[in-house]
This record gives C-alpha cells, structure tokens and sequence, in this order.
C-alpha cells in the first residue's frame, strides 16, 4: 500500500467547474477527512478516487482498485437480501457465522445479519453499508457521509467500530463534521473551496 497522490485534478460538468488543479497526499495508515461547503465537490472527488468517474486533466496514483471499498452517499445495498448476506458481498471471506454475528453486535445491531434489508431503519441500512467496506479485504476505505442519520449515541458505537477494524488501513472521510473525523481518530486532511 502506498500514499494516495492527487496531481492536479480538474473536473467540470458543462460550464460548472468542480474539480481545479487539485493536488493534496493522503498518507498511509492515516485517517483523513475531505471537508469543505456542499457543492464543493468532495463526492465528485471520491468517484474519480473510486474509478467511477473519469478526470478531465490530472491523475490520481496510488490506489489498487482491487484493494478498496467504500461507503457511499446512498446505502446501496441488495433489499432483497439479509443484512449478514450484504456484507458478505464484499467479504466472501467472511463464512464464519459467529465472526458476522459479533460484528453486528459491535456496531450496534445485535440479530439484524438475519433480517432483510428492507425490513431496516435507515440507520440500520448505513451501519450495514459501514459493516460492508469495513469486512472488505481493503487498503483504503473511502466514506462519504458514513454517519448519516444516526444520533449521536449510534455514531459513537459505529465510530468504535470502524477504529476496532481499520488494522492500519487508510481512510479517505467526506463529511461535514470535524468531530466525525476526531471519532475515527483522525483529522481533516484537505479542506476544499467551492469554485
């Protein structure tokens, strides 16, 4: 696993300017936030990180997308399926039920593996998505927004949680809240301006 490099990245959709000359290094091992006003371009950031979409100039080094997971905005989990059966998508590796089981509990769900994601709360449906990149056999976990509609009590359990499983993975954090950052023990990395 290397340093995340960002060279001068730039990104507009038509006229609207997004992304201009960005270059920042996220170190490894580190958890780093990415804060900055809405519409600033932290989530278009992410999904060049991600490979979903393409920069207009400029490169990003230092990712194996082989080696990474994510938290979205959106959930983006199987309805249909269990909880247990969503995280293991990500984690085929994870066959051993007693392990599943007590990572549920840890994050505050104790049960729900077996429950099928529509039967979730919305805050369910995002520790579920949490449990998902974090039981991905990843170097670097991209979050946007993870504590999304969980009080505070939920987001202190959920923030134990991420730091009990990082094992010294780098973590890229979009949010809005510098203390969702001091939760994961880390600190904002790059504050970016809206253009």
């Amino acid at each position: 696993m290397s340093d995340v490099i960002l060279n001068k990245l730039c990104k507009s959709f038509g006229e609207k300017r997004v992304l201009e000359n960005l270059s920042h290094t996220f170190e490894r091992g580190k958890v780093h936030a990415v804060m900055g006003p809405s519409g600033c371009g932290k989530t278009t950031l992410l999904q060049i990180m991600l490979g979903l979409l393409k920069p207009d100039a400029g490169t990003v080094g230092g990712i194996d997308a082989n080696a990474l997971s994510a938290v979205f905005q959106e959930d983006r989990l199987s309805e249909r399926l269990g909880a247990g059966s969503n995280v293991r998508l990500a984690a085929p590796q994870m066959r051993d039920k007693n392990s599943l089981r007590e990572l549920f509990e840890e994050i505050g769900l104790p049960g729900a593996e077996k429950t099928p994601v529509y039967e979730l709360s919305g805050g369910m449906k995002r520790r579920v998505a949490v449990l998902r990149a974090l039981a991905a056999p990843s170097e670097l976990i991209v979050m946007d927004e993870p504590f999304t509609g969980l009080d505070d009590a939920i987001k202190e359990t959920a923030a134990a949680c991420i730091r009990k499983h990082l094992q010294g993975r780098t973590v890229i954090l979009v949010t809005h809240s510098e203390r969702d950052a001091e939760l994961l023990g880390g600190s904002v990395g790059l504050v970016m301006p809206i253009l």
